[in-house]
C-alpha cells in the first residue's frame, strides 16, 4: 500500500469526506480533494486513487437524484466527452509526476478564474434561470456542447477535474438545482466507470491503489449524507468562496511543489 503518515491519511480521509459532500450538494467542490490527494499522493497516481472513490459517490448521487436527469444534455454532451477522454488518456502516456502534478495545477487554476468568471456573469445577468434545460438546440447549442465536452473529458481524464467546467455549462443552459444535481450524478458515474478501463491500462489502477481506496470509501458516505442533509440549508454563496480559496492554494502548491 502507499506509504502515508497518520495526518497525511487524515487529510485523505477529509478529502474522501468532501468527495461524498460535493456529489449530493455542491457539485465542484471535489477540486480541493483532487489538490489534497495530488499534495499527499504521487500526482499521476493520485487520479487513479481518486478515480474509484469519485464513483462510489456517484452511485450515491444517482440514488439521490436519479429522477431529475435530463437525457437529451447527457446524450449531446458524450460523443465530445469520449473525445476529450482519448485525448487526455494520450496525454497520460507520456507524460510522467511533474508534467502531470503541474496540469493540475493548471487546471486548478483555471477552473477558479471560470468559476469567478461565471459568478460574476451571473451575477450581472437580470433574467432568471429556466427550470429546465432550454438551451439544448440549435448550432450555437451544438458547439458549446462540443467544446464544453472536449475539455471536460480532457480534465476529468487527466485530473478528475471535470466538474467545474460541465458545472459552468449545465448553469449556462439554464437548470436549476435539481435538474442540476440529476444531470450531474448521471453524467459524472457514466463517465467516471468509462475512464476505468483507461487508468488501469495506464497503470493508475491496481491492487494497491484499490486498498487504499477500500479504506478510504468509508469517508464518502457520511460525506454523501452530510451532503444531502445540507443541500437545502447549506450557504451557497460562502461555500463557494471557500471552496475558490481553497482551489487557488492547492494549484499554486502543486505548481511551487
Amino acid at each position: 500500500m502507499y506509504t502515508v503518515t497518520l495526518w497525511e491519511f487524515a487529510a485523505l480521509a477529509a478529502a474522501a469526506i468532501l468527495v461524498g459532500f460535493s456529489k449530493t450538494a455542491v457539485s465542484g467542490a471535489n477540486t480541493v480533494s483532487l489538490a489534497i490527494f495530488a499534495a499527499v499522493l504521487p500526482a499521476r497516481e493520485s487520479t487513479g486513487v481518486l478515480l474509484p472513490l469519485l464513483i462510489v459517490g456517484d452511485v450515491l448521487a444517482v440514488r439521490t437524484y436519479r429522477r431529475h436527469a435530463h437525457w437529451g444534455t447527457l446524450w449531446r454532451l458524450f460523443p465530445a466527452v469520449a473525445a476529450g477522454v482519448v485525448v487526455g488518456t494520450v496525454f497520460l502516456l507520456w507524460a510522467g509526476d511533474a508534467a502531470v502534478r503541474t496540469s493540475i495545477g493548471a487546471i486548478l487554476l483555471l477552473m477558479a478564474g471560470v468559476t469567478l468568471w461565471r459568478r460574476r456573469t451571473a451575477a450581472r445577468a437580470d433574467t432568471p434561470a429556466a427550470p429546465t434545460a432550454p438551451d439544448t438546440d440549435g448550432a450555437g447549442a451544438r458547439l458549446k456542447a462540443g467544446s464544453y465536452g472536449v475539455l471536460g473529458g480532457f480534465t476529468t481524464m487527466v485530473a478528475n477535474a471535470g466538474g467545474p467546467v460541465m458545472s459552468l455549462y449545465l448553469l449556462s443552459a439554464g437548470f436549476r438545482k435539481l435538474g442540476f444535481l440529476g444531470t450531474s450524478a448521471w453524467f459524472f458515474l457514466i463517465v467516471n466507470v468509462a475512464k476505468v478501463p483507461f487508468s488501469v491500462g495506464l497503470g493508475l489502477i491496481d491492487a494497491r491503489s484499490l486498498l487504499l481506496d477500500a479504506l478510504l470509501a468509508l469517508f464518502v458516505l457520511p460525506g454523501a449524507f452530510i451532503g444531502k442533509a445540507c443541500v437545502d440549508r447549506i450557504n451557497q454563496k460562502l461555500f463557494e468562496r471557500l471552496v475558490i480559496v481553497a482551489t487557488v492554494l492547492g494549484g499554486l502548491q502543486l505548481l511551487l511543489r
